[in-house]
This record gives structure tokens, C-alpha cells and sequence, in this order.
């Protein structure tokens, strides 16, 4: 076990201000690459080995399962692994358990593994017809309702401003969400937001439960606080009830889930919640090199709650972030793969290369580029683009009409079979399972129209099974491709961010100047995954002919 001195005395002067800070409300204002997470375990081990805590006695919360993991592997190295780090949602489910029987009686409902079924179920008794996307989609609905805190009274109110599937009006979807409550109930079961509920609600309403849950844990550390929602921050505070041992930590700049309930507000609040809080702003940089991070403070310049960023005195300042733009989407992967096929010949590992990009359908023209290089690719947080069921559905559906159709446009077959699975010219307005659907079919549409004068079906739909053949998971060391939004938490030597244009980044559907921000955040974000060196490219041309594309507003802000 780590003495107290020795646990201090590799942190920085603020970290260290944060790990001695022990009792009352702390908060962490911790921008990107500043150590955060060595600041917390730091913190929490500091105070076991003084004796200030309890290991048994101390929660630390995360919101994902990897993140709790790496929390509970750190803390043990520290000497502190009798500390609990789960999620909000184990932690929650945990207490469910226990005192269920106790309150209710029996055992707790069967938790729902996912809402589609229920939601098809529920769509059915009302006689709605609606596809898989547009189901995705209104489960999406029911949890932003349900971790904003609202009734179906409220959310009635609420969704008129909200965009929901062109399907369903407003009051169908109040109508499927009161039908899914039901159903759900029926059949005795719990959603993942149920759980949260149900354990906030027993511990507001069983004076009991809630003194049990206060002598088990006396001591909170929240990590990413900047993405709590508004059910998880009355969760965590009926977990505290009176006491304000708590240290919240977090960055407002890489607030990138406000379409899913999250909100920085009570980070952004946290000293003025509590008047004697003890705020600390971890703000040098150990990841980037200088000049990575000027272009990420240059992007955040007088945001709200945004972090200044300074390298470490030793750092190398290394290259200027690259901007190149290309004709259409497959030169722009084609560029990215030599310049990493490259980057590798001089002695890059592949894993420590990535590509983000704004949305899963990129990641086609990427890995058909990386796989013509020979450069070894790994997809990460999304289902790889050949094995989504809307493409396997196109690509049996086209090679079907091979067979039975001759002499017809390449254009036109194409275009009728993809529009018979819900294809249209004009993009869905809403983001979402709808809109993703849309952009997966539309890139089969683009790879038609890219394809010579004289192709005909057969030899279109025999290049697409090749490409669909080809593409096995990697089992060497490799390139990660992933979207912006699930590259969150990782970093890499060099990182080449894809698609930095207007209508991609923003995105075509953020609307408003509060979800121009949160693009904006998003692209924050995959700038500072980068150590060493940061590719920016674009593409002029979309995935149709003479459609013109813009560089990125964002871009011109980086120099």
C-alpha cells in the first residue's frame, strides 16, 4: 500500500489541491488530457491511506462499464480496492434488489434487456404500422422523457418543439409511450430508467431505505458530472440526503450527450449550489502537444465554462494541425489511407493511429480506402457497415432484381429498390435510428452513382458483395475507426478527423444555436484525442453528383 506522501507527490499543484481536499463539496473543473482520472484515484486512496475514508464507505460513479472498470483497476494499484466504482445504473439496480423484497415484496420485475419488443407490442394494440428505426427511435424518446423527469402529461407539452420520426404526430407518440407503460407493467418488468426511479423513489418516500443508504456509503466521487442527467443528479442527491461529502468532476467542453438528458448545468452550478465548495481547475495538459492543444482552446474561446489548456513545460511543440480538402468522399479516404499507410512506414504502431468521423456511414468509403492499402482496421463503438441490417436487406433486395430485371438504368433500379426500404432524395430532418437508416442507404445509392455508365445491376451488386466479403475484424494490431461521440475517453498518437464540412460537422439537423454548440463540442472533443499529430480533411463533392459541400465554420477557427 501507497504511503500518503507517496500518493502526493506525483501530482501536480492542483491535482494535489484536489486530492487533500477530503471532506465536504469538492468539484473538478478537468479539461481534456489534464489527469483527471489520476486526480480522483489519487484522491480517493489519499484518503484511505490517512484514514479520512472508509474504503467501504466510499461510491465512486461513472456512467460506463469500461470507465467503473478502469477506476476499480487503478484504485486497487493504489492500495484502495475496497472501494466501490460502479455506474449509476449497477449501483442503483444493487439497492433495487435489496430492499424490493423488503418494501414490495417479492422479487424485483425482470429488467428489460431493450424496449423494441414492448415498443412493437405496444404499436400493434394501437394499430401503428412502424419500422425498426422509427421503434429505435421513440425508445430514445422514452428515455429522455423518463431521465428528464417528465410525465406523459409534461412530455406532451415537451415534444411539440422536439423533432420525433415524420410518422408519428405528437399525440401518437404520447399514445405509444402510455401503451409501452402499460405493456411493460403487464408483464412485470422494468426499463434501465425504471430502475433509477424505483430506487429514488424508495429511498424519497421509506424514511428506512434511505437511512440504511446513507450509513452504507458516506463519500461520492462523480466522474464526467458534465453528463448527468437531471434523474441521475436527484438520484445522487437522495443518496447524500443532508451531508455534502461529494467531488464531482468534469469538463462542460466535452458536454456531447444533451440529446440523450445530459446537462452542465449542475456542474457548471456546483459552487454556487454549495457556498463553501472548494472548486479546482486541473488545466495543464499531459496528452497533446502545444500546438493541438492552441487549436483546441481556439475552438472554445469564450464558451460557457470552458477550460484554458497549457502544455506541459517539456512538452514538444510539434506540427500545426493538416487541412486538406478532395474531391469526393473516396479520394478524401483514399488521402487518409496513404497518409496512415505512410505514417506507419516510419514507424507508427497502428494502434496508436485513428479516424473519427461524425457518423457510422463514413466509415464505408474509410475501410474500403484502408483495406485497398493493406492498413489493418478495427471499427469500434458501431456495427461495421456491411453488417447493418438495412444494407444487408439492400444488397439481397438488388441481387434479387439482377436476376429478374435487364436493360433497365443502373440509376433506376437502384433508386426504386432502396426507396421500397424507405430511401428518399431529401434527408430525414430528425437525427436518429431514422436518419441513420437514411444515410446507410443513401451511401448505397452514392457508390451507384459513382459507378461507371456501361455497369450494369449484376456487376454492381458483385462489387458490393465483394466489398461486404472482404471486410473480416482485424485480429492484429490495427487502426481504430469510430465516431467522434465513441471516441470519448481514448487517445491516440494521430488522430485524422474525417468529413470536417458544413452538413457534416455540424451536422445537418443541428439546429439552433445550442445544437451548433454541441457539434462544436463534438468536434473539441476529437481534437484533444490526439498526442502527437491531428489530420483534418473534407471532401467538396457529397454522394451526389454537383452537390457542393463547404469547409467546416469550425475549421476557420483553428488558425
Amino acid at each position: 500500500m501507497n504511503s500518503p506522501d507517496e500518493l502526493l507527490a506525483g501530482l501536480d499543484d492542483q491535482q494535489r489541491v484536489a486530492a487533500e481536499s477530503l471532506l465536504g463539496p469538492v468539484c473538478l473543473l478537468a479539461g481534456a488530457g489534464t489527469g483527471k482520472t489520476r486526480a480522483i484515484t489519487h484522491r480517493i486512496a489519499y484518503g484511505v491511506a490517512t484514514g479520512v475514508y472508509s474504503p467501504g464507505k466510499v461510491m465512486a460513479l461513472t456512467f460506463t462499464a469500461r470507465a467503473a472498470g478502469e477506476l476499480r483497476t487503478r484504485l486497487r494499484g493504489l492500495g484502495a480496492g475496497g472501494v466501490s466504482a460502479r455506474t449509476f445504473h449497477a449501483s442503483a439496480l444493487s439497492q433495487l434488489n435489496f430492499f424490493w423484497p423488503q418494501v414490495i415484496g417479492g422479487t424485483v420485475p425482470r429488467l428489460l434487456e431493450s424496449k423494441g419488443r414492448i415498443l412493437a407490442h405496444a404499436a400493434e394494440t394501437l394499430h401503428l404500422k412502424l419500422d425498426t428505426p422509427t421503434l429505435r427511435d421513440m425508445a430514445a424518446e422514452i428515455e429522455w422523457r423518463k431521465v428528464s423527469r417528465l410525465s406523459l402529461e409534461q412530455y406532451d407539452r415537451a415534444a411539440r418543439t422536439r423533432t420525433l420520426p415524420p410518422s408519428l404526430t405528437v399525440e401518437k407518440a404520447v399514445d405509444l409511450q402510455r401503451a409501452y407503460e402499460n405493456v411493460k407493467d403487464e408483464r412485470r418488468q422494468l426499463d434501465f430508467e425504471d430502475v433509477l426511479l424505483a430506487t429514488a423513489g424508495m429511498i424519497e418516500s421509506e424514511p428506512r431505505v434511505a437511512q440504511q443508504v446513507r450509513e452504507q456509503y458516506r463519500f461520492f466521487v462523480v466522474d464526467e458530472y458534465q453528463d448527468v442527467s437531471p434523474l441521475q443528479h436527484e438520484l445522487l442527491s437522495l443518496w447524500l440526503g443532508e451531508r455534502t461529502d461529494v467531488c464531482v468532476v468534469g469538463d462542460a467542453s466535452q458536454t456531447i450527450y444533451s440529446f440523450a438528458g445530459a446537462t452542465p448545468d449542475y456542474l457548471l452550478g456546483f459552487g454556487g449550489t454549495y457556498d463553501d465548495a472548494v472548486v479546482v481547475r486541473l488545466e495543464q495538459n499531459y496528452r497533446s502537444t502545444p500546438a493541438i492543444i492552441d487549436a483546441a482552446n481556439r475552438l472554445m474561446r469564450g464558451r460557457p465554462g470552458a477550460l484554458s489548456l497549457h502544455a506541459r513545460p517539456d512538452a514538444p511543440v510539434g506540427p500545426a494541425p493538416l487541412t486538406s480538402v478532395h474531391n469526393n468522399d473516396s479520394q478524401e479516404a483514399r488521402a487518409i489511407a496513404q497518409s496512415i499507410a505512410a505514417e506507419i512506414a516510419e514507424g507508427t504502431k497502428p494502434e496508436d493511429i485513428a479516424v473519427l468521423y461524425r457518423i457510422n456511414v463514413q466509415s464505408a468509403a474509410l475501410e474500403a480506402a484502408l483495406g485497398d492499402a493493406h492498413v489493418p482496421y478495427v471499427l469500434r463503438g458501431s456495427t461495421r457497415f456491411f453488417d447493418l441490417r438495412e444494407v444487408k436487406e439492400a444488397i439481397m433486395m438488388l441481387k434479387g432484381a439482377s436476376i429478374s430485371i435487364t436493360g433497365e438504368p443502373l440509376f433506376k433500379t437502384v433508386s426504386d429498390v432502396l426507396r421500397s426500404l424507405g430511401w428518399t432524395q431529401e434527408a430525414p430532418e430528425a437525427r436518429g435510428a431514422v436518419r441513420d437508416k437514411w444515410e446507410s442507404l443513401n451511401a448505397l445509392m452514392g457508390l451507384a452513382e459513382e459507378s461507371g455508365p456501361e455497369t450494369t445491376l449484376k456487376q454492381f451488386v458483385a462489387d458490393l458483395l465483394e466489398r461486404q466479403n472482404g471486410q473480416h475484424e482485424p485480429t492484429m494490431s490495427a487502426v481504430t475507426l469510430a465516431t467522434l461521440h465513441s471516441a470519448k475517453g481514448l487517445e491516440w498518437d494521430s488522430v485524422h478527423i474525417a468529413g470536417v464540412s458544413e452538413g457534416l460537422l455540424p451536422i445537418t439537423y443541428a439546429k439552433g444555436l445550442e445544437a451548433i454548440d454541441e457539434e462544436r463540442r463534438l468536434f473539441y472533443v476529437g481534437i484533444t484525442r490526439a498526442r502527437k499529430r491531428l489530420e483534418l480533411t473534407w471532401a467538396a463533392e457529397g454522394n451526389h453528383r454537383g452537390q457542393q459541400r463547404q469547409i467546416s465554420r469550425f475549421v476557420s477557427e483553428l488558425k
